[in-house]
């Protein structure tokens, strides 16, 4: 799966997507980061890419025309755009969940557009499929958006986790529903005079009644 990244940050990127489980899927080509400048797109010599809202206010407004001709390099180089999202990083957006990650990962390129000081130009809406949200606050800009559903979509694919039962047991596979508890060694971890002990019967062997102990402790959200 390609991702493209348009942002006036490119930088920003490297250190998430360059560690663990994202860095190896990139070597293995299961997915191919694509990071745009935002700046590259611009025509004129201080390569600007945002201005000063009409009407007044606070702020500036990123700009329409880069971010459509952006779009336009990028999706020119998609050799299926039926098969592409094109995506805006909105605090009026619709929230990311679980479920829509699973429906995103069946694409074949997906194209984030972070968005940066107090908006974005609002005719952009007609260049883009969707706006997306990561929760009722607000941030800077769309980078940490882009990395989390970069790395909600990816750990989806194919090869990309070790163990491929881990993605199918998750919090959120199931709408209200979150993963549960997990224990590891020691049995016993003492501390403060006090002794926390890991239940019984994941200690038992047995893995029916384990299978069963994990789905009774399920959390409901």
């Amino acid at each position: 799966m390609n991702f493209h990244i348009i942002t006036i940050f490119p930088e920003i990127f490297n250190s998430y997507f360059n560690e663990s489980i994202l860095a190896r899927a990139q070597k293995e080509n299961i997915i191919k980061i694509n990071i745009y400048n935002l700046r590259d797109y611009t025509d004129d010599k201080h390569k600007t890419v945002d201005d000063t809202p009409y009407g007044g206010g606070a702020g500036m407004i990123l700009k329409i025309e880069p971010l459509v001709r952006a779009i336009s390099d990028i999706k020119n180089k998609i050799l299926d755009n039926k098969k592409s999202k094109t995506i805006l990083f909105s605090a009026k957006g619709n929230t990311w969940q679980q479920k829509k990650a699973c429906t995103y990962s069946k694409l074949l390129d997906l194209i984030l557009i972070c968005g940066r000081y107090e908006g974005v130009d609002e005719r952009i809406l007609e260049f883009i499929d969707e706006e997306v949200s990561i929760g009722d606050y607000v941030l800077t800009g769309g980078e940490i958006p882009a990395m989390a559903m970069v790395d909600s979509i990816a750990r989806l694919l194919p090869g990309c986790l070790g163990n491929e039962i881990s993605a199918q047991d998750e919090s959120h596979t199931e709408l209200g529903v979150l993963e549960y508890p997990q224990y590891t060694r020691p049995e016993i971890f003492e501390i403060n005079n006090h002794k926390y002990q890991v239940p019984s019967i994941l200690l038992s062997g047995n893995h029916a009644e384990i299978q069963k102990w994990r789905k009774a402790n399920k959390r409901k959200k």
